[in-house]
């Protein structure tokens, strides 16, 4: 699965649908009750008169940003992704590149709400391993076929946030990981730093 899709799926997963599934065989425990609470939160906002209107545009984006930060982990999501390359990092550079990652990944999210087209999530249950948790979602689209999602979540401050979303199998991490080690192995970490404030500055303009 190409990083496109990843991100345009995902990018689904906040919007979601405007009636979502459990199915009724599912143990949903915690992770699962916490992560369809932040939807509904999102699902709210979307559906909100006043933000709909015409020059409220960037007032949903930052509501809708903020939830997002509440369900994402994206510090643990960039450390994750940075992999082996983490560790010979400085504390400045760390910081920097969290921001960055961070801010692309929201953006990212932010920038496709609007081609949301209706499609639907089933609940299927979740398994939780100490602070570490798995939560087994299907995306049910109109044409294309069911497509399985899980949920990686750990707890932190007595919360499940997301760290990592695999997609038909794929890892949103590993797939970020693979790219990044490739850009750091062929030139070197700030190349990769410069590339994502290049991107940024993209998404930045085009949601202006």
């Amino acid at each position: 699965m190409t990083l496109c899709r990843h991100r345009a799926i995902l990018a689904l997963l906040l919007t979601l649908a405007v009636t979502t599934m459990t199915a009724r065989w599912a143990l949903a425990g915690v992770p699962t009750d916490q992560l369809r609470a932040q939807i509904d939160r999102v699902l709210k906002v979307l559906e909100d008169p006043e933000l709909k209107k015409e020059g409220h545009q960037k007032d949903r984006r930052a509501a809708v940003r903020k939830i997002a930060n509440e369900i994402f982990d994206f510090s643990e999501t960039a450390r994750r992704s940075l992999g082996r390359h983490w560790q010979g990092r400085t504390d400045a550079e760390r910081t920097e590149f969290v921001q960055l990652f961070s801010d692309l990944l929201e953006r990212t999210y932010i920038s496709k709400i609007e081609t949301y087209g209706g499609e639907k999530i089933a609940y299927l249950g979740d398994t939780i391993e100490g602070e570490q948790a798995k939560v087994q979602t299907k995306l049910v689209t109109k044409g294309s076929g069911d497509i399985p999602i899980e949920y990686r979540m750990h707890k932190k401050n007595d919360r499940w946030m997301v760290y990592d979303v695999a997609i038909e199998g794929v890892s949103l991490v590993s797939n970020y990981r693979t790219q990044f080690n490739k850009i750091i192995q062929t030139s070197s970490f700030q190349e990769l730093v410069n590339k994502m404030k290049n991107k940024q500055q993209e998404l930045m303009t085009g949601q202006s």
